[in-house]
């Protein structure tokens, strides 16, 4: 019995000299929606989140359905809004998976050359637009889109029929 309790104290007594691994979220985010655009029914949120580092990490999350193939969705962080004809790219985003129609990037310096913090998203002028295909004609079917930071707008004043095929310049 004493060996036991030995060996409980000796256990315990390790684990809690392990190291925690530090948060790596400053606890700032913002969320958007983003909204069915074409006849596929998905829908999606961007989750915007600052890193302690001071980058941003977007999370995008779609809802529809699922593959069980290599598919993947394109994604975009674009100037201006959803409706904008020609809306320069800001960010290529990590590709949708279409496993878990999710995707994960950690914001570079954007295509302009600035960098975008999580002050500066707040009031930024830009959306987002997942396509179907990387290109040919399944490049101008948009599943989802939103404008995200300063022009936001709910459901109700997103008009899908306004959407603009964006060009693929930066």
């Amino acid at each position: 019995m004493k060996k036991l309790i030995f060996g409980l104290m000796i256990v315990m007594g390790l684990w809690s000299c392990t190291s925690q691994e530090p948060d790596q979220y400053t606890g700032q985010s913002l969320e958007f929606e983003l909204f069915k655009s074409s006849e596929f029914d998905y829908k999606g949120t961007l989750l915007v989140q600052e890193l302690t580092s001071g980058d941003l990490e977007f999370v995008i999350q779609l809802e529809g359905a699922k593959s069980s193939s290599s598919i993947s969705f394109p994604s975009h962080l674009h100037f201006g809004g959803y409706d904008q004809a020609e809306a320069p790219i800001a960010q290529l985003l990590t590709p949708v998976s279409g496993n878990d129609l999710k995707s994960v990037t950690v914001l570079n310096l954007l295509s302009d050359g600035s960098k975008l913090t999580f002050d500066k998203m707040k009031n930024f002028d830009g959306h987002v637009k997942i396509h179907l295909a990387n290109d040919g004609p399944d490049y101008s079917v948009i599943l989802v889109a939103g404008n995200v930071g300063a022009n936001f707008n709910a459901e109700s004043a997103f008009d899908p029929s306004k959407i603009t095929v964006c060009g693929k310049n930066f």
